[in-house]
């Protein structure tokens, strides 16, 4: 794996972010998800200003692992670049996008819920795919299953995942994180309610370990 992948794999678990404010709530939040042990973000291209609080939330807290998500263009990518962006996440798989990320030298993990996605991430040298939306796409019973003709690859699945079953998705091999908003709701942000976040991250955390290591 990547230095990226390798450390995504051990924190577990992604944070999906959509900020409305990044210049009031960017850094309280970096700094509420590094105190909860979860040093690393996907923000969203979903609000303006993504590449701002991408920008902000690396300057609130430097060894951040912060990313973009939602992204949709190679204008997008560069933004996210140039605000500090370490790694790519796009809805669906685009190859256009995969061969730029690549020739950027970024990491990038794009959407990818069928055995034509998977064929395809293959032929462009991927090794981590996001299974996106996971639940709502047969989850982690087809994650399983698409592993069988495709063991080279390791998972991200983001939608649907929650504290109630992150421990069931962690403790199968093929999953390398989970992305999920839970911990990071617009109402917990929108409240500041940097405490709750920071507790959920722990909780997070705690189980990432107890599926790991059990």
């Amino acid at each position: 794996m990547s230095t990226v992948n390798q450390r995504i794999s051990e924190i577990g678990v992604v944070p999906v972010i959509k900020l409305s404010n990044p210049e009031r709530d960017a850094a309280p939040l970096a700094k509420a998800l590094c105190a909860g042990d979860v040093a690393v973000a996907e923000v969203t291209f979903r609000a303006a200003g993504a590449d701002t609080a991408i920008r902000l939330m690396k300057e609130a807290c430097p060894d951040m692992l912060v990313g973009a998500g939602t992204v949709l263009t190679t204008e997008q990518i560069d933004r996210a670049i140039a605000a500090g962006a370490e790694f790519i996440v796009t809805p669906g798989l685009d190859p256009e996008l995969v061969v730029y990320a690549q020739k950027k030298n970024i990491p990038i993990y794009p959407g990818c819920t069928t055995p034509t996605d998977y064929h395809t991430a293959y032929k462009l040298g991927l090794e981590v795919l996001k299974f996106f939306p996971a639940e709502q796409s047969g989850g982690l019973s087809k994650i399983k299953a698409m592993s069988a003709p495709f063991p080279m690859f390791k998972v991200m699945p983001t939608g649907g995942i929650s504290l109630k079953n992150l421990k069931e998705y962690l403790s199968a091999p093929v999953i390398c994180a989970c992305g999920g908003s839970y911990m990071v709701t617009a109402d917990l942000i929108e409240g500041g309610k940097w405490d709750e976040i920071t507790d959920l991250c722990k909780k997070s955390r705690e189980i990432v370990k107890e599926a790991r290591n059990g």
